[in-house]
Formats: C-alpha cells, structure tokens, sequence
C-alpha cells in the first residue's frame, strides 16, 4: 500500500459565493440591511419625500382635470393639461393677489377676536380653578407651534412655504405630464414576473388617488362656498374669510373641521350670543351636509378610511412630520390600504383588474 495522500477535494470557504449557502445567507443580510438603510432614509429625507408625495397628489388632480375636461372638450391632452394647470393657478393668483387685499384687514381682526374671546374662556376657567398659572392664549398658541415637530419648522416661514409650494406645483406637472414615463422607469427596476403585479397597483392607487382627491375638492368647495353663504346672511363677520379658511381647512379631515368650527363659534359670538348660536347652527349644517352626503359618496367611490384610522394617522404623521404630514396622512393611507388590498388578492390567486 503506497504512503502518498490520495487527491485531496476543496471545499468552499466562507467567501465563495457559488456555495448556496453563503448565497442564501448574503440575500437575507441584504434584506435586513436594505431595510434598515430605507428606515434611515424615511428618518432623515421625511421632508423630501412629503414633498415628493404632495407633488404625486397634486398630479393626480390635474390628471383627473384633464380626464374631466376630455369629456366636454375634445382636443389633445397636452392642451387641456395646459388649461387645468393655468386656471388652477389662476384660481390661486386670484385668491392671494385680488381678494387677498381686501382679506388682510379681517385676518388681522379674525386673530384680534378669537385671541379676545380665547382668553375670557381661560379667565373663565382660572376663575374656575381648572387652568394653572393664568394661562393665555399667546402661550398655548407657542407650545402648539412648538409641538408640531421640528420638521414642521421648515414651512413655517412664508419663504419656505412659498419654495415649497413651487416644488411640489414643478413635480406635480412634471408627473402629470407624463405618468407612464415615471411608472416605467420604475418598473424597469424591478423583476420581470414583478411588472404586470405593478403596473396594476400602480393604476389602481392613481385611480383611487384621483377619485380621493376629486371629492376633497367638492367637499372643500361646498362647506367654504356654504360657510361663506349662510354666515354673511346670519350677519357673522368676517364671513368671507371664514369661508376660505373653512374650504382650505376641509383638506384635512377631522382635524380640519373642529379648528374651522371653534373659528366660527368664537367669531360668531363676538357679536352677540344669538350670531353666536347661528353660527353653530351653520357649522353643524355644512358639516352635516359634507359628512353624511359628500364623503359617504366619495368613500363608495374610492377607497372605505375608517374615521378612527385617518384620525390615527393624523395624529401620527401630524407629530412626526409636522403640518405637511398631517395634510398628506389621508391619501397615504388610502394608498397603503389599496396596495395592502392587490397584495391580499394577489396571494388569494385573484386574477389582476386594472380600473
């Protein structure tokens, strides 16, 4: 028998990747650490990334627009993107420049009255014993602003909110211009057997996206024109302004309604309690009208937010992202539930629908 050692066979180390298991072990490494660097990036590009959103929001309405305007008005989409783009800008020129003149004496007699009758409130309730240390209105309005979060302190002054406005209106054209471009891109990043299942949810959240967004319009128009109406007939000053920051306030559900209604009441009874007690009537009218006719058709037609939940969100992007997070925590709702809905078919062995 000889003494030499046979052929010896290599075994793969552990930096070999042909072996299956450091390739298993390397994806699942990737997806943790992939995870963790997407966590990092909501953390510190959270402002970015809302204005990004926005952007896709608002695109949404001028896709909707221009689809609307195509049923009366048959011409390319180019040209009707152009119109609803201008009179939409129009419509903003409008509010600021025109109207807004006439509009800056109330606002500063609007903050004269609630500041006025916000603090014979708290006297009432130091009389009481149930506010501590005399608190004033100046000074709950400062620790409000001071709990908005930090990122919220980036629109906060006029130069930043009018350079955030300008991008999210550049990204918003941008989007609706050309949608499919955008989806296809980021198809191109994903697996071939991914790309049918993403198109479909793609279409699917700018369908609901779209509906969403054309019933917050409505309701928005309704309760300003209707606040605006009826408060000029009950006599309530200021009523013009009421209604504008009413309409605007209607973007964001739930939290919108009470601060436009304590707006109201406080300056309904500046005048005396019978205006005061109108007022209240005609809050509870245009609030009727927009919670039990406007969005019950709007969530049939688009996607069913319980009220519990959009609250929920609210309060939670409102505390992590500021005002922009509590404006944008409903149609990012809407969007997760529709995706969470085509993944639930999809692993049901549901075939596809594209709206």
């Amino acid at each position: 028998m000889s003494d030499e050692p046979g052929p010896h066979v290599e075994q793969p180390g552990p930096t070999e990747l042909r072996d299956p298991i450091i390739r298993e072990e390397l994806k699942r490494a990737s997806v943790w650490f992939g995870m963790g660097l997407a966590i990092l990036a909501v953390i510190f590009l959270a402002q970015p990334l809302l204005l990004i959103f926005a952007g896709i929001v608002l695109a949404s309405m001028l896709d909707g627009g221009t689809r609307l305007l195509g049923r009366v008005l048959p011409i390319g989409r180019g040209w009707r993107l152009t119109i609803v783009t201008l009179a939409g800008v129009g419509f903003i020129v409008w509010t600021f420049y025109f109207a807004g003149s006439s509009l800056v004496g109330e606002a500063e007699r609007l903050r004269e009255v609630i500041t006025f009758q916000a603090n014979k409130i708290l006297g009432w309730g130091n009389s009481l014993g149930l506010m501590q240390g005399g608190a004033k209105i100046d000074q709950l309005s400062g620790q409000l602003m001071g709990s908005l979060g930090r990122l919220g302190s980036a629109v906060s002054s006029a130069l930043g909110a009018v350079t955030s406005f300008v991008m999210i209106l550049v990204i918003g054209i941008f989007f609706a211009v050309e949608p499919r471009l955008y989806q296809r891109g980021f198809a191109w990043m994903l697996p071939l057997r991914s790309r049918d299942s993403f198109y479909t949810t793609a279409e699917t959240m700018g369908f609901t996206l779209r509906r969403l967004m054309a019933g917050r319009l409505v309701g928005m128009a309704v309760e300003g024109f209707g606040t605006w109406l009826l408060l000029m007939l009950g006599g309530v000053p200021m009523a013009a302004l009421l209604g504008i920051l009413t309409g605007l306030l209607a973007f964001i559900p739930n939290i919108g309604a009470i601060v436009s209604g304590v707006l109201i009441v406080l300056a309904g009874f500046s005048v005396s309690t019978n205006t005061g007690l109108w007022a209240i009537a005609v809050y509870f009218i245009v609030q009727t009208v927009d919670g039990y006719l406007i969005v019950p058709y709007v969530a049939r037609k688009t996607v069913d937010l319980a009220p519990a939940l959009v609250l929920g969100a609210q309060l939670l992007f409102g505390a992590l992202f500021g005002l922009m997070g509590l404006a944008l925590a409903d149609p990012i709702i809407a969007m997760i539930k529709v995706a969470l809905e085509r993944q639930s078919k999809e692993n049901q062995g549901q075939p596809a629908k594209r709206p």
